[in-house]
Order: C-alpha cells, then sequence, then structure tokens
C-alpha cells in the first residue's frame, strides 16, 4: 500500500450457525490509522473477548474513514439457497455491495477480502463482476486475511458485534436458551429439539441446513411412534 493509501478490509460472521443472521462488514483506514489499531490490538474477533470486542468496535467506528455493514437473514440465505445461490456466492454479492457503498469520491484504494472459498480466484470473479467502479481499485481475495491485515481485523470485530446484536434481539424474543445458534453449542441443539415445529415458520433457523433437516426428520419420527 502506498504511503498514506486506503485499504478496505472486509470480513464475515456467522456463516455456520444453524441460527441467527450472518453479517458482513467493510472497514476502509488510512495508513496511520491501521498503526493505531495494531497499537491497540485490533486483531481476528475470534482471538478477544466480548468485552474487548465492543470496546474496539466503538474505536473502530470512530477512527475508520468509513465502514458498512451488510446483514442477510435465515430466511433469505434459505430463499437463495434453494434459487440455486450457495452461500459462497451470498458472501460475494453482500462483499460487492459493501465496495459500491464505500466506495465513492476516494482515490486508489486496496481492497482485502477474507475469502470463504477454496478457489479464490474463482470467487473474487464473482465479486468483481458486481463491481460498479473498479478503476480506482486493487482486490485480493485471501485466506486467513483477518488474521493477517489489520483491516480486515478491524472488519471482522464489526461483523461479530452486528451479528451479536442480532442474536440478543432474538434471545430477547425467545429466550437465553436459543444459546450461540451453533449447531455444536448443546443449548441450541436442545433449543431446536424443544422448538422445531413451533417456531418452524419464524425465520430464525436456516431449514436448508443438514442439521435443521435431520432434527426435523427426528422429529417426525418422534411424533410416528
Amino acid at each position: 500500500m502506498e504511503k498514506g493509501g486506503l485499504i478496505l478490509g472486509i470480513d464475515d460472521s456467522g456463516r455456520g450457525p444453524l441460527i441467527g443472521p450472518m453479517a458482513l462488514a467493510g472497514c476502509l483506514i488510512t495508513e496511520e490509522t491501521e498503526k493505531e489499531f495494531r497499537k491497540l490490538g485490533v486483531k481476528d474477533s475470534k482471538q478477544l473477548t466480548r468485552k474487548r470486542r465492543a470496546f474496539l468496535e466503538s474505536f473502530i467506528k470512530e477512527k475508520a474513514t468509513a465502514f458498512a455493514i451488510q446483514i442477510i437473514h435465515a430466511s433469505e440465505i434459505d430463499r437463495k439457497n434453494k434459487e440455486g445461490t450457495n452461500l459462497n456466492d451470498v458472501e460475494a454479492e453482500m462483499a460487492s455491495l459493501i465496495v459500491n457503498n464505500i466506495n465513492k469520491g476516494f482515490g486508489k484504494i486496496k481492497v482485502v477480502i477474507d475469502c470463504p472459498s477454496p478457489n479464490r480466484m474463482k470467487w473474487r470473479e464473482g465479486v468483481l463482476v458486481k463491481i460498479e467502479n473498479l478503476s480506482n481499485l486493487e482486490i485480493s481475495c485471501e485466506h486467513k486475511a483477518d488474521r493477517n491485515h489489520v483491516a480486515v481485523s478491524a472488519a471482522s470485530i464489526l461483523a461479530k458485534e452486528e451479528r451479536e446484536r442480532q442474536m440478543d434481539i432474538l434471545r430477547e424474543k425467545y429466550g437465553a436458551d436459543l444459546g450461540s445458534g451453533y449447531s455444536s453449542d448443546p443449548i441450541t441443539k436442545k433449543f431446536l429439539e424443544k422448538n422445531i415445529k413451533k417456531l418452524d415458520n419464524h425465520g430464525i433457523f436456516r431449514k436448508t441446513w443438514k442439521t435443521w433437516k435431520k432434527a426435523n426428520h427426528n422429529s417426525g419420527q418422534r411424533k410416528l411412534f
């Protein structure tokens, strides 16, 4: 990155959960802000406590040149899946929207996106085709970018905190026993078993996920016998 240049980091939170939305965030910072973030301990959100993430989120939003967040809810993920648009393609669409929202009136920007697909080049092409103005952009899609680039780490914090806010809204509505929303969480598993029929049409479950299909099948079998 040229001295004084801009870098836009993009990362997601909530790709895999059974319950709740996925969030994708973009954070545009200068070279000087990147140094500030590094000194303050901005790093991949998975390496931080929620208390620390909340503190850093405030600082990031205050210091960033610009930021943008996209959210896609479980029912929309299911709809796209049924139409043949998998989660990688959905994320490519969301990443391009973030670039389009932020890339207005700036000079050269280096864009670094944490790539969710094993095929980085193909996934990058899916992002590029939906970007409105490529003339001032240098776009890189990388694995583990949230660990290797401070701007992407900052974006991961914004995405994680937004995902958690959305989950807090669901917990207020459906109870704390909803858990983290991940199928590996025993609390979430119990919540699913208890509410799979009751909350079937509430749009909180990703019903195209194998975990939901298996639980739904088992629920039907229990009723049958």
